[in-house]
């Protein structure tokens, strides 16, 4: 009779344990993240990115650095110019993006943030958009298909980032 208990409390425990690890495990999008978190650079930030913004940001930056035009334009909030758009995107900084990249993000964030990248292997800078979509997602705004467009050096810009101090999420500064 003991030898029969202890087999049920065996069997008992390892049903547990394999109720345990597959309740852990994660789901696809999760295990993605993890995925291209640990096989890309990480991103440098400067600036008061939002969740949203921060992960759409990072998702561009990795699709850039592995030439994933495809999964660039899914990052689109409105697919008019996606295509062309993560086309260009990945021709002008994919190589670049292999290295060190660093995201100033501007303005508070809640529902759209502009962010200068900058390309440390290359010297390149690049203005771009996130912001939220119509279905309450974030996202980019990919709306340059004309290659001279893409490429342009955002005018107003820095050199360097946080060389303007970027705008703050309305905090004051100083005391």
């Amino acid at each position: 009779m003991v030898r029969k208990a202890r087999l049920t409390g065996l069997a008992l425990a390892g049903a547990l344990a394999g109720a345990l690890l597959t309740g852990c495990s994660s789901d696809d999008g999760s295990l993605t993240y993890q995925t291209d978190y640990s096989n890309h650079q990480p991103l440098r930030v400067v600036g008061y990115p939002s969740t949203g913004s921060l992960e759409t940001v990072q998702q561009a930056v990795w699709r850039l650095a592995d030439g994933d035009s495809d999964g660039l334009a899914a990052l689109a909030v409105d697919d008019a110019h996606a295509d062309a758009t993560a086309r260009n995107w990945v021709k002008a900084f994919g190589a670049a993006a292999k290295g060190e990249v660093t995201a100033d993000f501007y303005d508070e964030g809640s529902v759209r943030q502009v962010v200068v990248l900058y390309f440390a292997k290359s010297g390149q800078t690049k203005e771009i958009e996130a912001r939220i979509g119509e279905d309450d997602a974030w996202g980019l705004t990919l709306a340059e298909p004309d290659p001279a467009k893409a490429t342009a050096k955002p005018t107003w810009a820095p050199p360097k980032p946080g060389g303007s101090g970027s705008r703050t999420s309305g905090t004051p500064s100083g005391g």
